[in-house]
């Protein structure tokens, strides 16, 4: 399955990417002039992402899909719903640690307060939010009478309540987190895990209990992080927090 869709990956990836190699091109020509060390670093930039965008979209088309389908589909064929509700927070807990902007994240958010906000503690906070969105996912497989929107919209609302009730630097931290936490790593292995469950649980749609799981995953480091952020500014009232806390 490889070898059959290495082709195909780098064709769509060429596509991809040959608009943006046509506008700088254009402008190179035309605008910038840039030096050709300038010039031979982007061209080496182009090549480095055009790699790697193959051999992920590779993998994950011929593989990881496949494998968190079929792993969603054992768990939910052979063992008690349980297993697959706590298999899925362990998943969501350890997941967001493979997402390459949530380290970016993190370690901008430690740079820009100057060490005030830890990356760890960040990536604590976000990696139980993913935890949680992922578990809840699972439960509302494991009972088709929880709906989506059972959960999205008193989440959502809980969060836009809490952005006028925390520092503002933690409501920009929140949100982007959000996006972030939903990434390749989400998008590929735990939503196929998501669809395996569903397409196997008994009572469960795969249309309708399947997706919804970004959505979850995007709302409940939100929700997190801006909990994290009232909590510290309790502390810092109190005086208990610093920058080595």
């Amino acid at each position: 399955p490889f070898a059959r869709l290495l082709p195909v990956m780098s064709f769509e990836v060429l596509l991809a990417l040959a608009p943006i190699v046509a506008v700088f091109a254009g402008f190179q020509k035309f605008f910038f002039h840039l030096p050709a060390r300038s010039v031979r670093r982007i061209i080496k930039g182009l090549i480095y992402s055009f790699s790697g965008m193959v051999l992920f979209l590779t993998g994950v088309n011929a593989g990881f899909m496949e494998a968190g389908t079929r792993v969603g589909s054992l768990l939910a064929g052979r063992y008690p719903p349980a297993v697959l509700v706590i298999t899925g927070f362990v998943i969501g807990l350890v997941v967001i640690l493979a997402e390459p902007a949530v380290h970016v994240l993190t370690r901008q958010v430690e740079d820009a307060t100057s060490g005030y906000i830890r990356r760890k503690v960040v990536l604590v906070t976000l990696s139980i939010g993913v935890s949680l969105a992922v578990g809840l996912s699972m439960l509302r497989i494991v009972i088709p009478s929880l709906q989506l929107w059972h959960f999205l919209l008193p989440g959502y609302l809980l969060a836009t309540w809490l952005s006028f009730r925390v520092p503002q630097l933690f409501v920009g931290i929140a949100y982007d987190s959000g996006g972030v936490a939903s990434g390749p790593m989400t998008a590929t292995f735990v939503l196929a895990f998501s669809h395996g469950a569903a397409g196997t649980m008994t009572g469960a749609s795969l249309l309708a209990d399947g997706f919804g799981l970004i959505a979850m995953v995007a709302m409940t480091p939100i929700l997190s992080l801006q909990i994290l952020g009232i909590l510290y500014q309790k502390l810092s009232a109190k005086g208990g927090l610093s920058s080595n806390d």
